[in-house]
């Protein structure tokens, strides 16, 4: 990868890392500190203030990449950052759970993920766009794990609402990180697409599938595991993290050479296909040994091993695949699926468990996977990628 596109992959992952971590950061102690609130009796309401986020996500993904379509990646990305900063705000200076709600929703409303991932498609060549995006999986994984261990110490360090201001602060320099620092990428004049050819095209679909079940399995199985973390490994909630961190971590370097080869030896493919395929036995492999410790954190480096790797895959062929006109609009309906999928999964996950038991969890997930395996198997060779002496805009 040339300088431009490590300090574009880098800048515009950390970004996306700073995004997710606003979600991720409240998920373990918002919970305790509504019970502070006036309002913090309606469980509903609780809910509905960590949920809000992924909701006005799921809504505006397709608005926002279009836009990134049409008045330029950049400029989109720095009104989402705004609107992310002021929801912080929002909720920073609330005092109830509806307040902390609107908040929330308002953050949610800056939603950029698409114009993201366009942007370093847009900065990167072919060659290394799948690499690019394992930054972005790999930073959200790695948040995701650091926010286990994080949240506790910041809310009794500043409190709820410091970690809110802390929230929007970040998003504020993250503002002058695209602005200055992510090379501007220059456009080049496209044909018009329309938007109902996006939605059509049968190879984005299987990929629209694709990342709603791999996020679906994703918060289903965060429905289960936590408990049986504690009931069977004996280990309490705080110290979670510590089965968490080393398996992201493990597992965003233990793919790095699984995306290598397949880019490099045109197997993507296969890879692709060996992902899912692990996904499906990760399930199948929680549904029969959840009570075995030792198997349990084994199964956990699987499934991040298999979630890096198409997390990283998976938005660098809806990148390839889309019209060039259109590349905001098919991540946009991309990243709205994903929303979708972690909505669905905390739905149907506990819905599950309650009436079905925790093990049927993972049935469910199981087959909506082995569905995906067999549609994916049945899709034609991945594209190949360009030739490594295609140069990218000035």
């Amino acid at each position: 990868m040339s300088r431009a596109e490590i300090l574009a992959s880098s800048s515009l992952a950390s970004i996306f890392a700073l995004r997710m971590l606003g979600l991720f950061l409240i998920l373990p102690v918002f919970a305790i500190h509504a019970k502070s609130l006036p309002d913090g009796d309606n469980t509903t309401l609780v809910g509905m203030a960590m949920g809000i986020y992924g909701l006005t996500q799921a809504c505006l993904q397709i608005p926002f990449g279009i836009a990134s379509d049409k008045f330029g990646r950049k400029r989109i990305i720095v009104i989402g950052l705004m609107l992310f900063a002021c929801g912080a705000l929002i909720a920073a200076f609330s005092h109830t759970v509806m307040g902390i709600l609107i908040g929330r929703a308002v953050q949610g409303a800056g939603a950029i993920s698409a114009a993201i991932t366009a942007l370093i498609a847009d900065a990167t060549r072919e060659e290394h766009r799948t690499k690019a995006m394992a930054m972005v999986g790999g930073s959200i994984g790695i948040t995701f794990a650091l926010s286990l261990v994080a949240a506790p110490a910041l809310y009794q360090g500043i409190g709820m609402d410091g970690i809110f201001i802390l929230t929007a602060v970040l998003s504020v320099a993250a503002i002058a990180v695209v602005i200055w620092i992510t090379p501007a990428v220059r456009g080049t004049a496209q044909e018009k697409v329309a938007f109902s050819a996006v939605l059509k095209n049968p190879e984005l679909m299987r990929l629209n599938y694709g990342v709603f079940v791999l996020h679906l399995t994703q918060v289903a199985m965060f429905v289960v595991v936590p408990s049986a973390l504690i009931q069977y490994a004996d280990m309490p909630l705080a110290s979670h993290w510590k089965v968490y961190l080393p398996a992201v971590l493990g597992s965003f370097f233990a793919m790095l050479p699984a995306i290598i080869v397949g880019e490099k030896q045109g197997k993507m493919k296969q890879v692709f296909i060996a992902a899912i395929a692990l996904l499906l036995a990760v399930q199948i492999g929680f549904w029969q040994f959840l009570s075995n410790p030792a198997i349990l954190m084994a199964l956990l480096f699987a499934f991040f091993l298999a979630f890096n790797i198409l997390e990283a895959s998976q938005p660098s062929l809806v990148s390839r695949i889309a019209p060039p006109a259109a590349k905001g609009a098919a991540l946009g309906v991309y990243n709205t699926l994903q929303a979708l999928g972690l909505v669905c999964g905390g739905l149907l996950g506990g819905w599950v468990k309650q009436h079905a038991g925790a093990s049927s969890v993972f049935i469910v997930s199981a087959f909506l996977t082995l569905l995906w395996l067999i549609i994916a198997n049945n899709m034609p060779e991945l594209p190949r990628r360009a030739k490594a002496s295609q140069q990218l805009p000035a």
